[in-house]
């Protein structure tokens, strides 16, 4: 990229007062809150995907606290959580039965009272909308490729990627070279394993004296059942087979509105048998997830899958202090 700036460049620049990379939920929560507590701060955020939510594969069971206390009235405002969880089920699996656990029998992750079944996606584009309303920049299909840096040392912003590249790394017909966001901060809210990120983490040492994060394939289908079969607001979660007890994994089960039922299943990435593969696991478990899902013909939306973080990340306060300035 340093050879196509020094060619083509300089690039243009943009300065701001914060630059956001990445328009997911935490990235557009904290554009709102920063809006909320100075309107005068400006902000951008950047966005790979083609438009908000686009890269957001999650259906999901969402506690609405987080939301609102970052915007009370949420309700009046038209988020789109629309589905109250009306029942949780935890089922333990063998190859020919389930067995539902006992509900004073589970932990407290598992009691989803007073939670919601949500589209991500569309909560996303719905904070998306929000950020806007507070005067939030936010640029869709603009990828962070290359962090820059001040003199000292500190993080100075993110360059977009270029446009119009060829195949083989020259610039086709209608090239166009990125431009660089300035911040006086910058906050990387990439998701699990973003690629700027990993640069942070070895540039500063962010790993040192933390634990290893671990990571899990998510694997999900959207279904459409026979409204007579749907249960709004049911959620189901599996354990045990096809898994061996050495793996860590299991499926969802969540009922949305409008006859439709997300379908997931989730396989931890430190498997030991090199020939497990999570997709052929899902699966297998068709038939079962078909008798949970309470219908024997649902008709099934394309499959998407995703990489996502199965435990907390205990790196921001070191994250935060150095690559701010």
């Amino acid at each position: 990229m340093s050879n196509l700036v020094e060619q083509y460049g300089p690039r243009e620049a943009m300065e701001y007062d914060v630059v956001i990379v990445g328009g997911g939920p935490a990235g557009l929560s904290a554009a709102i809150k920063i809006k909320q507590l100075n309107p005068e701060t400006s902000v951008v955020v950047l966005e790979k995907g083609g438009e908000l939510g686009a890269h957001i594969l999650s259906g999901a069971v969402m506690d609405p606290k987080a939301l609102t206390e970052l915007i009370p009235n949420w309700k009046e405002l038209g988020a789109p959580l629309n589905t109250a969880v009306t029942e949780d089920r935890v089922l333990f699996l063998t190859e020919s039965k389930a067995f539902k656990t006992p509900n004073f029998m589970l932990p407290k992750c598992f009691e989803n009272h007073g939670n919601y079944v949500i589209s991500l996606g569309n909560v996303v584009r719905w904070l998306g909308q929000q950020a806007e309303a507070l005067g939030v920049e936010i640029f869709p299909g603009f990828t962070g490729a290359e962090i820059l840096y001040n003199d000292d040392g500190s993080v100075k912003g993110v360059a977009t990627g270029n446009m119009g590249v060829k195949r083989d790394g020259e610039p086709g017909p209608d090239f166009q070279l990125g431009m660089e966001l300035h911040g006086k901060y910058t906050l990387f809210a990439e998701g699990a394993r973003g690629h700027l990120g990993k640069q942070l983490m070895a540039k500063y040492d962010l790993n040192k004296g933390k634990d290893p994060q671990s990571y899990g394939i998510g694997i999900k289908e959207l279904w459409e059942i026979d409204p007579a079969k749907h249960k709004p607001g049911l959620v189901i979660h599996t354990t045990g087979w096809p898994l061996d007890t050495k793996t860590y994994g299991g499926s969802f089960l969540y009922h949305l509105e409008n006859n439709q039922v997300m379908v997931g299943y989730v396989v931890g990435l430190d498997y030991e048998n090199p020939y497990l593969s999570p997709y052929e696991e899902f699966q297998r478990t068709r038939p079962t997830r078909k008798s949970a899902a309470s219908s024997k013909a649902a008709s099934a939306f394309p499959t998407a899958r995703a990489l996502s973080q199965l435990a907390a990340c205990n790196r921001c306060p070191s994250w935060c202090s150095r690559v701010a300035h």
